[in-house]
């Protein structure tokens, strides 16, 4: 039982960091990276919805904040 647990830690390091960056490399290579102009659509899209985000909350804070003035009696 201890012995086989003993051949997969010497199996693991046996290659080290330069095996790991080695693996890294190799898995970069693989990737597909979108094209300039599909980044550029993301990139919009993103912005886009960011923009209409922060509207709506900002709109929804505006008008609760009115509303509690209003009913609180605050000013």
């Amino acid at each position: 039982m201890t012995g086989n647990n003993v051949k997969t830690k010497k199996a693991a390091s046996k290659g080290g960091v330069f095996k790991f960056f080695k693996d890294v490399k190799a898995e970069f290579k693989r990737i597909t990276w979108p094209s300039k102009n599909e980044t550029k659509k993301a990139l919009i899209a993103v912005l886009g919805f960011a923009v209409v985000y922060i509207v709506l909350v900002g709109g929804f804070d505006y008008i609760f904040q009115n509303l509690f003035e209003v009913v609180l009696k605050l000013k």
